[in-house]
Order: structure tokens, then sequence, then C-alpha cells
């Protein structure tokens, strides 16, 4: 008997095609972001990714790992336990899990430990240490963890900016750290005077990077005294914002931002600051208070911008101007990073 296998049921609606939206958010949790200082690891830290509540620590070993935070016995918040050679240990009954794969290897009230269930565990995520920062990723990467080609072969000296709050997404505080036209509105202390009219730019992209020169002229704010510099403006999608500082009598230094998303719409922001070893201008310490400056100032602005993230479907209407340049090449470079997981 011949059988025929059976058609789509006559007018069956085709599946729904993802919105842009939809695909920013997975590649997001496609992508490498940080969750906590290096410095901090001297206990468990708690950390939130696109929804997901994590637990970050060093084990007693040197392992640096990233787990989910609720224990499967019964719930308790594994950041809030005791941190073991090879394991973290949960609060409330004792389990300890392997910092190297997330497996139940002890479980106190049981006499014989081969008794352990055989599906105890957390889930384990990727590790990587940069920049003073420890970076994971939900999901099969499609991207690699960012690299800066003003910082090859430079030897630097990293420091950990405060982790701060805001209630936007990750592209619309990338956008914030690299455009250049609020500057004279949301930045006269610790800028100075700046021109409103911006020249016009000259922004280069490649995949998904964009970067941009940009010459600094000595104003009379916070940096006044550091004297002229050339400004290299570096992004990439998801979430790295860099400017790396050239300067003409003192080397080179870095402020660099990762914003890293709680939420689609809510982010935590990484950022720290590095020196050229042997540097001639201010210490690690003073830029980064100056830089902590910076962004405090915008927070204080960039928390009001409604939507809380770039409309990427076009639910609402935008206007741009030669301004813009910059951070609209940042769009094309994220609308890229959407293609990779379209298929």
């Amino acid at each position: 008997m011949t059988t025929t296998a059976p058609h789509p049921q006559a007018g069956a609606a085709p599946a729904a095609k993802r919105t842009k939206r939809e695909l920013a958010e997975q590649a997001m949790r496609q992508s490498w972001f940080p969750v906590a200082r290096i410095v901090d690891l001297d206990k468990p830290q708690r950390a939130t990714l696109l929804g997901v509540d994590l637990v970050v620590y060093r084990s007693g070993d040197g392992t640096v790992a990233v787990q989910d935070r609720r224990c499967p016995h019964r719930g308790a918040d594994l950041s809030a336990g005791a941190v073991h050679e090879k394991s973290i240990g949960c609060p409330y009954h004792g389990w300890q899990f392997g910092a190297a794969d997330g497996a139940c290897v002890r479980v106190p009230s049981l006499e014989d430990q081969s008794k352990i269930p055989p599906q105890a565990a957390i889930k384990t995520y990727p590790v990587q240490l940069k920049y003073g920062h420890v970076w994971t990723v939900l999901e099969d990467p499609i991207r690699d963890v960012y690299e800066v080609p003003y910082w090859e072969g430079v030897e630097w000296e990293w420091l950990a900016g405060d982790i701060l709050d805001s209630a936007v997404g990750v592209a619309i505080t990338v956008e914030n750290f690299r455009d250049v036209a609020h500057f004279p509105f949301v930045h006269q202390v610790s800028m100075g005077p700046s021109p409103e009219v911006v020249e016009p730019l000259t922004p280069v992209r490649e995949g998904l990077n964009v970067w941009m020169d940009r010459p600094l002229n000595a104003s009379t704010g916070e940096w006044a005294e550091d004297g002229n510099a050339m400004m290299h403006y570096f992004c990439s999608a998801p979430g790295l914002a860099s400017i790396t500082y050239d300067y003409e009598r003192l080397g080179k230094r870095v402020v660099a931002g990762f914003p890293s998303p709680v939420s689609y719409e809510e982010v935590k922001i990484f950022w720290g600051v590095a020196n050229q070893v042997g540097y001639k201008g201010a210490s690690l310490e003073e830029c980064l208070r100056v830089e902590d400056m910076v962004y405090r100032e915008d927070l204080s602005i960039v928390d009001g911008v409604f939507p809380r993230e770039i409309p990427w479907d076009a639910e609402v209407q935008e206007f741009s101007v030669p301004a813009d340049l910059f951070t609209l090449n940042y769009r094309r470079c994220f609308n890229e990073l959407m293609t990779k997981v379209q298929g």
C-alpha cells in the first residue's frame, strides 16, 4: 500500500517572523557580557543576565565559575553559600556543587555519598577574564569577547569602576557612550565648554565594529592640564564602547564601558579605565574619579529616555542628523549581529 505524506492543513498560518526586538534579545543571549568585577571575587557575587539569576565566584583552587544561582534541592540562593576547594556550598542544607561542571559532589545529610541524585546539578556557563571583569555567555556564542585594535601591542594596567545601574537597554547605553553632540549640554563640569556644532564625522564600519578618530583640544574641564590628544573611538555590537586617548606628551589611556543587560530594558554598567604602563599623566585612581563623574552626569539624563531601548521595529519615529553618524553606524553593527540568529 502506498502512503502519502500529509499536507499542511489548508489555510494554516505560516510561522510568525520574529521581530527585531526578539532578534536583538536573542543576539544578546549569544554574546559575551561581564557579570562581576574580578576584584570582588573574595566572596560569591550575585548577577542577573537577561533574567537569568547567576552566582559568580572563585573556588579555593582558583577556578572562576559562573553558574545558576538557585540550589536545585530546595531553591536557596547559592551566592549566600560557602566556597570550598572545588565547589560552592548551599547555605540552607550544605549541598555542594562543583565549580568545573556544576555537578552535586556532596550532600551532608547522606551517609552514603554514592546516593546523591544523579541529575542534581546547576547549569555552568563559559567564563573569560578580561579587562578587569568576569565575562560569560548564556547560549552558544555568535561572536568572540571584544578585541580592540587600538589596544594591541600595548601593556595596560586596568582598574574597574563602581558598577552603575541604568534603566535603559544595552544599545541606548552604548549610543550614549559614543554620542558626541550631548557634551555641551550634559558635561559642562567634567569637560568644560564644548562647541555645539559638531564637525563632519568620519566613522569607519567593518562587520560588528565601528571606529572613528577625533582630536581633543585641551579645554577648561577636568582634563585641561593634560594637553591635546587624539581620541580613538571604538564600538562593537552589542555592548562595548571605548575611547583610547593618545596624548602628545603623556602616552595613552583608556576608558571603556561594557553595559550588561539585567533585562532587555535595564543594564548594569560595568566599566573601567586603563593606563599604558609608563603613562605620564594622572594615576588610574584619578582617571577613574573623573570618568565616574562623566558617567554620573549621563545617568541623570539617559535614564529618562523613552522608549527604554532603540526602537528596532520603528515603533516610534526618530529623526537623525549628521552628528549622529557614528551611532547610526553602531546600529548597523547591531543589525548585522541580529542576522547571525535569523537562521
